[in-house]
Order: C-alpha cells, then structure tokens, then sequence
C-alpha cells in the first residue's frame, strides 16, 4: 500500500503555478497610472477651455495598442471665454484608443450642444482624426420645440450639423399657422 501511494505521487505531473486572480502576466497588462476623483482643467492660449471629471482614470500606456479607461463614467465642460458652459458631455463609461485617437462612451451617454440642443444614446463615439461623432445605436435629440429619434447617427465633433439614420419624430403644429 505504502508502495503504490508512493509510485503514484512520483508520477502525478509537477503542479502548476497559478498565478492568483487579478495579476497582470507582464508589465505591459498593468496600468502606468490610476487615480481617483479626477478633476481637471485644459487651457488653450492660456484660456480655461474644458474640465473634466471621473471617479476614476486608468491609463494604459505599454499595452500594444495603448489606452486609457474610465471604467466608473466621465463628465466634460466645455466653456466659453467667460467661463459660462457651452457644452457638455457624460457618459457611464469612456475608452480611449490612443493610437487611433478614437473616443468611446458608453451607458447613458448625454450630450448637449452650443445650440442646447440634448443628445441621448447607449454609445457614442468620436473620432479626433477626421473630426467626426457617430454612432449605430438608437439616439434621441431633444430641441426646444421638437424631439427626433432614430437609429444610427454621424456628425461633426460640435454636434451642430448631423444626420440621423432611420429617423423618426414628433413634431408640434401649431394649428393657427
């Protein structure tokens, strides 16, 4: 018996090393800078011009296609020369994709343009190259007057000139006119 146990664990394979839940495999998988509460202002010209906030800001910079997460939301300001907001922007998630400086948020995206004008979607995306916001999902834009809905979506960064794909809308008549 002592002779059968011993023959077996000689030949049982080496364990394997497990590498414990949520450890990075190389540097490269780990995060070059994560932080909390993030509040910060961009200047142009010495010009306060956005503000950006998140509970939190991962960064990703050794990764082969480097990028940078806001796994908790992001919101962003955009303010005139005055410091009054002129649009803004907030959504549940943000990704984005450095070498292809494309933007993507997710979850309760909304934005609302210089115009006032309210964007609602699931995901929303901007690409900085051509300068283009788009989307496949279902979006609503609420104006002053009129609300528009439709499926697909693509625009200049500022939102101002748009097409929606698919739309649809309700449309208020005034009856004397």
């Amino acid at each position: 018996m002592v002779l059968l146990a011993t023959l077996l664990l000689a030949c049982s394979p080496a364990p394997k090393k497990v590498r414990p839940s949520g450890v990075a495999a190389s540097r490269n998988e780990l995060p070059v800078l994560t932080t909390d509460s993030v509040t910060t202002l961009i200047s142009d010209s010495g010009i306060t011009r956005y503000r950006i906030e998140a509970p939190q800001w991962t960064v990703y910079d050794k990764t082969e296609h480097p990028y940078q997460e806001f796994k908790d939301g992001i919101y962003l300001e955009q303010f005139d020369e005055a410091l009054k907001v002129q649009a803004s922007l907030k959504a549940d998630y943000a990704y984005y994709h450095e070498d292809d400086q494309i933007w993507t948020l997710r979850g309760n995206v909304h934005a609302l343009n210089r115009k006032g004008e309210q964007f609602d979607t699931p995901e929303l995306n901007w690409n900085q190259q051509p300068h283009r916001v788009y989307s496949d999902s279902s979006i609503i834009i609420t104006r002053e007057k009129s609300t528009i809905e439709g499926v697909g979506f693509d625009s200049n960064e500022e939102m101002s000139q748009y097409t929606i794909l698919n739309p649809t809308g309700v449309f208020p008549i005034n009856e004397e006119e």
